[in-house]
């Protein structure tokens, strides 16, 4: 495959993302453009000379598409050897030249067109990742207001920013670095550094990251780390670090590559050169030369590897699950691991209320409780106002119009519905701290329900769900329970992956330990991991990857880049998930169908199986062909339709996974590993 650039000089750090990316992006369309015109030049010349046209006709656009796919590894191969190296472009390229010499024109065009392609797909990988690593950059604000000595305020660049400052973040506007809350109160949607569904309530002490969003409340934030160290500045490097830890396979195959080109070519000038010392012709010596270096040629060893991974491409994509490359699809089936994120992944992502509670002695019915508080958050954007209110009209649809409304950041809201003051809000900020410092209530049977529903708050809290306490003219009349749902194949889909893999998945989640347990339990999922960093979970990675196994890794959110980055294979859920997720991830499901997942690894697992069996037939194939030029004398023509005839039964081989019943195969409920 394409030769190894030599390393770039890097730029300023601050720079390197961006202008790495835009290197990157500019390269791979210009290696896409020349391997395109190649390959439309190939076609045109191969449905000529089909066709019975004259040589003259179809000799051009051969031609054109030697020259459009073969200049970029011919300057690669040439760099190459002036550093002392020899490696396939080379011998593509040298081979290509050889069969054109002896009249095998269309040959040498289909090494150059199969070697531009597979290059121009290589460098469109790279830049889209490159993309990603740009894209997380632009999640930190590029300025921040920081508050003057003498109480003023002054824009700055957030890179601007040091340890000890302190900025104004208003209501709307992403924080700029990582600190600690010294004034205010708010809401910090956490979802791109924790992965946590619903908003953060921050007051003074607490901890902000650079790039989550403050909703309501104005924050002012002591600065605690530099820009250059903060939490999202770390996922970029780890994303590019998990990344280059990819690299050693590549080097690898490059050992093998100048080992078998240096091997390739010294036995073709030992075949040419050897019957010349004992008087034979030089045109005779040539074409044995070239015969050899044709049926020595790795295309159909190329050809025998690549039909079964891009039929099983084909095939996933008709089925929701995007696999960005031939690579990744082999490394489906290597994995032996796997370990899920929790929000949006195991579940739907978005909140809902699982729970009605109304209190002893208030008269209300669930749908009236949660009409009552569905009226009072209805002009609420919060996430869990948008939930109540949801549920409220599932039951019935019809909700009371709300009065004097107004929102608390960190507490809740309050309004009037039918002349009663109804309030929504956490437990925290809606009850007294014990249950015998009670409040007077106007209403009967106050002190019994105020005992009751600290006993209510603790049940939900303790089974992973967010209680909302609802009061009436001060008084508590119910508690509501919400949490994120599970999505109804996440079960299956983790027994699978059990029985695929051999032990069960693990959770990596960011939220907290009781909605992770409450969710692993139902998912049938006994390892759990919460409260997680990006770094934790890429450190949980990599301690099972240091344990010897491939891990698989699903999220869907940017706080799991760097985990899809470092594991040894990444899918993103695609409806929901994040940019960064979906570029980093090596596939993508579409329709965040988890019970595609251990369908495209067995998927996977099958396409090995032939990409094996298609190599020894390759491999006998060339061998024959190889041991027949050099012991007796090979036709050309035979040496042709050997070569040719090998690379035919090798694809039709590898196509049959295009078929509908290899993906019923792989989805079927009764497969075992």
């Amino acid at each position: 495959m394409p030769a190894a650039t030599t390393a770039r000089p890097s730029p300023p750090a601050a720079a390197t993302p961006r202008a790495t990316a835009r290197r990157t992006r500019v390269f791979a369309l210009t290696e896409a453009r020349w391997a395109a015109c190649a390959t439309l030049a190939f076609l045109v010349a191969l449905a000529l000379q089909l066709t019975g046209a004259p040589a003259w006709a179809w000799g051009p656009p051969y031609a054109v598409a030697s020259a459009a796919g073969g200049w970029e590894p011919a300057r690669a191969g040439l760099q190459a050897l002036r550093e002392r190296t020899l490696d396939v472009d080379l011998l593509m390229i040298v081979a290509a030249l050889g069969a054109a010499a002896i009249g095998q024109v269309m040959d040498g065009a289909l090494l150059i067109v199969i070697f531009a392609t597979s290059g121009a797909l290589e460098a469109l990988a790279t830049a889209r990742t490159q993309d990603s690593v740009r894209g997380l950059l632009d999640l930190a604000p590029a300025t921040a207001t920081r508050l003057t000595a003498d109480g003023g305020e002054e824009t700055v660049a957030t890179a601007a920013l040091s340890v000890g400052d302190t900025i104004l973040v208003r209501p709307g506007e992403r924080i700029g670095a990582d600190g600690r809350v010294v004034a205010g109160t708010g809401e910090v949607d956490q979802a791109t550094i924790t992965g946590e569904p619903l908003p953060v309530a921050k007051e003074p002490g607490d901890e902000v990251f650079a790039g989550t969003l403050n909703g309501l409340g104005a924050l002012r934030v002591a600065v605690e780390r530099d820009p250059a160290d903060s939490v999202l500045a770390r996922i970029v490097a780890m994303v590019a670090e998990a990344s280059e830890t990819k690299a050693p396979t590549q080097l690898f195959i490059e050992k093998v590559e100048q080992r078998y080109s240096v091997g390739v070519v010294a036995v073709t000038l030992a075949v040419f050169g050897g019957p010349l010392l004992l008087g034979a012709d030089l045109t005779g010596a040539l074409l044995r030369a070239m015969t050899f270096m044709i049926v020595a040629s790795p295309c159909a060893v190329v050809l025998a590897t690549m039909p079964p991974l891009l039929s099983a491409i084909a095939n996933a994509g008709r089925h929701g699950v995007l696999v960005k490359s031939a690579v990744v699809m082999e490394r489906l089936g290597q994995v032996d691991a796997a370990a899920l994120d929790k929000t949006g992944t195991l579940t739907e992502g978005t909140p809902r209320v699982t729970a009605v509670r109304p209190l002893p002695g208030t008269g209300l019915s669930e749908d009236a409780l949660l009409t009552l508080a569905a009226a009072a958050e209805h002009p609420s954007e919060h996430p869990l106002a948008r939930a109540v209110v949801g549920a409220a009209r599932a039951r019935d649809g019809a909700l009371p119009a709300a009065e004097d409304f107004a929102a608390t950041p960190g507490t809740g809201v309050r309004a009037r519905v039918g002349g009663a003051l109804i309030e929504v809000g956490a437990p925290a900020r809606l009850l007294p701290a014990s249950r015998s410092a009670q409040p007077a209530a106007d209403t009967p049977g106050a002190a019994p329900r105020c005992a009751d529903v600290h006993a209510v708050v603790a049940e939900l809290e303790e089974t992973g769900h967010t209680a909302v306490v609802v009061r009436r003219d001060g008084a508590p009349v119910g508690v509501l329970g919400i949490a994120d749902r599970l999505r109804p194949d996440a079960a299956p889909a983790v027994a699978a992956l059990r029985a695929l893999t051999g032990r069960a998945p693990a959770l990596l989640t960011g939220d907290n330990p009781r909605a992770a347990a409450r969710l692993a339990a139902e998912a049938g999922i006994t390892e759990v991991r919460a409260g997680l960093l990006p770094q934790d979970k890429v450190a949980a990675v990599r301690e099972q990857e240091a344990a010897g196994r491939r891990v698989l890794v699903v999220g869907d959110g940017v706080n799991d880049a760097p985990a899809l980055a470092a594991a040894h294979t990444g899918l993103a859920m695609g409806r929901a998930g994040s940019d960064l997720a979906l570029e980093t991830a090596d596939a993508v499901i579409v329709r965040d169908e988890l019970a595609t997942v251990p369908a495209v690894v067995r998927l996977s697992r099958a396409a090995r199986r032939l990409v094996v069996q298609n190599l020894v037939i390759a491999s006998v194939c060339i061998s024959g062909l190889v041991v027949w030029d050099l012991v007796g004398q090979l036709p050309l023509p035979l040496g042709v339709l050997g070569h040719e005839g090998s690379t035919v039964i090798v694809g039709l081989n590898g196509l049959r996974l295009l078929r509908e019943a290899a993906w019923r195969r792989a989805a079927g409920p009764d497969r075992t590993p």
